[in-house]
């Protein structure tokens, strides 16, 4: 089993909630799986025993029921069980933005010290403590990364705040002993994944990247957050940056390349559509132009890869890994320690570097040729 502990019950969690109990049931289907054994642990092996927010209409909740709670837009797709795990009350900090009390009005519960916080993690024997908090809480996310590190647990950071690709930070887990993953987690079939996927394909083919943009919109309180611009640096350097990598030489390509949120509508509700165009020099210097949308549920193409990433960081805690392995990351998550030019160069190095610590994975995604080669 793999204890989890989540900060931040908003719509990720809803779905990352669900989503476990989903393929406990499934019998072992792995559809829609990235990996269905993750160091000998399957995804209903995961299980949350530990959970914590701001929000007066979550905190002291069963969170069978806080995930449902406003002003979370993931619908009902599994008739979960009581849980028995009742949210607890953390701290403020900047987790919350000033146009976003109405939504995450907090509770008037006490707020913990960090001792306080590292104790009860110990004592839950939490495993992996995976970071949910809003996009901008810096603060915040810098407050739960040092609990996870001096209680000793794995801490999966999902969003862009700079932390695991941060060495000051990577120094203070490999200090405690413990483990760290992230930037701002990569979704399963997103907008950063593709625009990714067509950045390397460019390449690949011989062409050079003239300029591009991603553009992104959507409905749930994520996007309505990132209205407040003041929030958005980490998310547009982390975004913008996960495709620059995919060049020969980023730096240069930085001003020529925008990759952010640009609109909250309300009526999309958990829909989040994606517009990414590119224009490219190909052969002779003769133009392409690359114009593409895409559709996608927001919070299942975080939580599938979550998924794996806890599984991945349980498997690592096992074998005695720690600090912030930039081979780990670098698949999963937009800003990692480590970048790698593809999401494909990123997975076989995955497969190499489990393979060296004999950590199971499959399947395999990638040719045995790929990942096999010295």
């Amino acid at each position: 089993m793999i204890r989890v502990g989540i900060v931040g019950v908003g719509n990720i969690a809803s779905m990352f909630v669900q989503s476990v109990e989903f393929y406990r049931r499934s019998g072992g289907e792995p559809r829609g799986l990235i990996h269905t054994n993750v160091g000998g642990y399957s995804v209903g092996d995961i299980k949350v025993v530990y959970a914590v927010d701001v929000s007066k209409h979550k905190v002291g909740r069963d969170l069978k029921e806080a995930i449902f709670a406003k002003p979370n837009q993931v619908p009902k797709l599994v008739e979960l069980p009581e849980t028995g795990v009742v949210v607890r009350m953390g701290r403020v900090l900047d987790g919350v933005a000033e146009h976003m009390v109405e939504e995450f009005p907090p509770s008037s519960a006490p707020q913990p010290e960090l001792e306080e916080l590292v104790d009860e993690v110990r004592s839950y024997s939490i495993d992996v403590l995976a970071n949910l908090l809003p996009v901008g809480s810096r603060e915040a996310s810098r407050f739960y990364a040092e609990v996870a590190a001096k209680s000793g647990a794995a801490f999966v950071n999902c969003v862009p705040e700079f932390i695991a690709s941060d060495p000051q930070y990577s120094s203070l887990f490999e200090k405690h002993g413990a483990l760290v993953l992230g930037d701002d987690i990569k979704g399963q079939i997103g907008a950063t994944a593709v625009h990714r996927a067509l950045a390397s394909l460019v390449t690949t083919r011989g062409g050079e990247i003239v300029e591009s943009y991603q553009l992104n919109v959507g409905g749930n309180t994520d996007f309505k957050n990132m209205l407040d611009l003041g929030r958005l640096d980490s998310k547009k350097v982390s975004k913008t940056m996960a495709v620059a990598a995919t060049q020969p030489n980023p730096d240069t390509v930085l001003d020529r390349i925008f990759a952010g949120p640009s609109g909250y509508i309300p009526f999309l509700g958990n829909t989040k559509v994606s517009y990414i165009y590119m224009k490219v020099s190909g052969f002779m210097g003769l133009p392409v132009v690359i114009d593409l949308k895409l559709t996608v549920d927001d919070k299942a193409m975080a939580s599938a890869v979550l998924v794996d990433v806890v599984r991945l960081a349980k498997a690592l805690k096992d074998r005695g890994i720690y600090g912030s392995p930039g081979w780990a990351s670098s698949f999963y998550f937009k800003h990692p320690p480590a970048p790698t030019r593809s999401d494909e160069e990123a997975l076989a190095v995955l497969y190499r570097e489990l393979e060296k610590l004999k950590i199971p994975i499959e399947p395999k995604r990638l040719p045995n040729w790929v990942f096999n080669t010295a």
